[in-house]
């Protein structure tokens, strides 16, 4: 009898098989050891299997692994709702759990057509925001995300998000652009009073590690509260001190009405959720949240565990103190390759852009060198929507050690590949 195979359209980005990880380091079944600089896709934010996080789940698992939360409650995820408290922006104080960052993003779209009773959202240019139907109509980071099964969801509008690399224009101007014709959409497209939210990531994450400013927000602000539009902050990749503060919209003032965070938030176990006021999150109609897995016993362990290490290690000030010095370090390497033209992001959420002599998108060259670098020991992924970003999102526990070892072994990958 044959035996079964993993689908072959899951490409891999490295062929490591991993057999164990600490912190930074996986090891594969050699026991070669890899740093690992893509965290899961910002999903392992205290390292592989911390101790504190691994000592919750096995106590966890051998007292209650589930308990669905429409049925019966559980005490991880009262706990876990009092200390979201702690560090949701000021105002969200009601909380809906999944699992996964699309669930989220379904459960932020339902909660705000159902809120302001208006059929339309406004996503922006490059977001990623999940593959499930309702999540890849809104994600405009790359076609293979939402090709091939139209149709999508109706009611969604992309307005620009002011990225001054794609558009060639310093962030004022491209800012400029992306507010008009904000203005515009709604002008000629979704008028205010179909439009429900608008949904924007405060760093584009698959869309390139691009990311947005204070008076962009501000600029959205300012339409939401003039039409009474939501505004909707997708924080599944820059929440949990990803960008050195510990949501991504705080580096520019945003204040959402609804806040989606996933990845980072259980340090390996899947969970996601959503953020709103008690006044807003009651407008949800009944019964329209729910789920058989949502709020699982041993992921709220695992989350009351990471929010402890995130505090008591002080990583969100590790992710911007190890992320000014990451990015000086890779910018001393573009500055010597004119294939790598902007090295942005903030906090441990880096990217490198690469393009060719004319200027283009060199996804090539990216990808030749992010393959290079795990040939010598360092796992990166890439992203943007020729594939021409490489990306450094290393767990939040990275060392000043570890960053000064990525940064030389990214430097002979980037030497071996472009001078030839």
């Amino acid at each position: 009898m044959a035996s079964a195979q993993l689908s072959e359209i899951l490409k891999q980005a490295t062929g490591v098989l991993a057999a164990r990880g600490e912190g930074v380091l996986l090891f594969d079944e050699d026991d070669r050891r890899y740093l690992d600089f893509t965290a899961g896709i910002g999903v392992t934010s205290t390292g592989h299997c911390h101790p504190r996080v691994v000592e919750a789940a096995q106590r966890q698992v051998g007292t209650l692994i589930h308990a669905q939360y429409t049925t019966v409650m559980h005490r991880p995820l009262l706990t876990l709702v009092e200390r979201m408290g702690e560090v949701l922006p000021e105002g969200l104080d009601r909380v809906f759990f999944a699992n996964s960052g699309s669930e989220a993003v379904e459960a932020a779209l339902r909660l705000s057509r159902q809120a302001t009773g208006r059929p339309n959202m406004i996503a922006f240019h490059g977001g990623f925001h999940g593959r499930t139907v309702a999540a890849a109509s809104l994600t405009t980071s790359g076609t293979k995300f939402r090709s091939g099964f139209a149709p999508l969801m109706a009611g969604v509008h992309v307005a620009p998000f002011p990225d001054p690399t794609h558009y060639g224009w310093p962030v004022e101007q491209a800012t400029d652009f992306a507010l008009a014709q904000l203005d515009y959409l709604l002008q000629t497209m979704s008028s205010p009073a179909d439009t429900a939210a608008f949904l924007v990531e405060p760093v584009l994450g698959e869309g390139g590690y691009v990311p947005g400013n204070e008076r962009f927000f501000a600029g959205l602000r300012e339409r939401a509260d003039k039409y009474g539009i939501l505004l909707v902050v997708d924080e599944v990749q820059t929440g949990f001190g990803r960008t050195g503060k510990f949501w991504g919209g705080e580096h520019f003032g945003a204040k959402p009405e609804i806040l989606i965070t996933a990845k980072g938030l259980a340090s390996g176990f899947p969970l996601s959720g959503i953020a709103a006021s008690s006044e807003l999150m009651a407008k949800a109609w009944p019964g329209s949240q729910g789920g058989t897995y949502g709020a699982n016993a041993v992921a709220c362990a695992a989350a009351l565990a990471t929010l402890d290490v995130i505090r008591d290690e002080n990583l969100v000030e590790n992710s911007a103190q190890r992320g000014a010095q990451l990015k000086e370090a890779l910018q001393l390497v573009a500055d010597k390759h004119d294939a790598i033209t902007d090295v942005r992001g903030l906090g441990l959420m880096i990217g490198n852009e690469f393009r060719d002599a004319d200027g283009k998108p060199d996804g090539a060259t990216a990808t030749a060198v992010q393959q290079e670098a795990a040939k010598r020991g360092l796992l990166l992924l890439t992203c943007g929507a020729w594939g021409q970003v490489v990306r450094f999102i290393p767990a939040l526990v990275v060392t000043s050690e570890q960053v000064d070892e990525a940064a030389a072994i990214w430097a002979d990958a980037v030497n071996a590949v472009v001078a030839r």
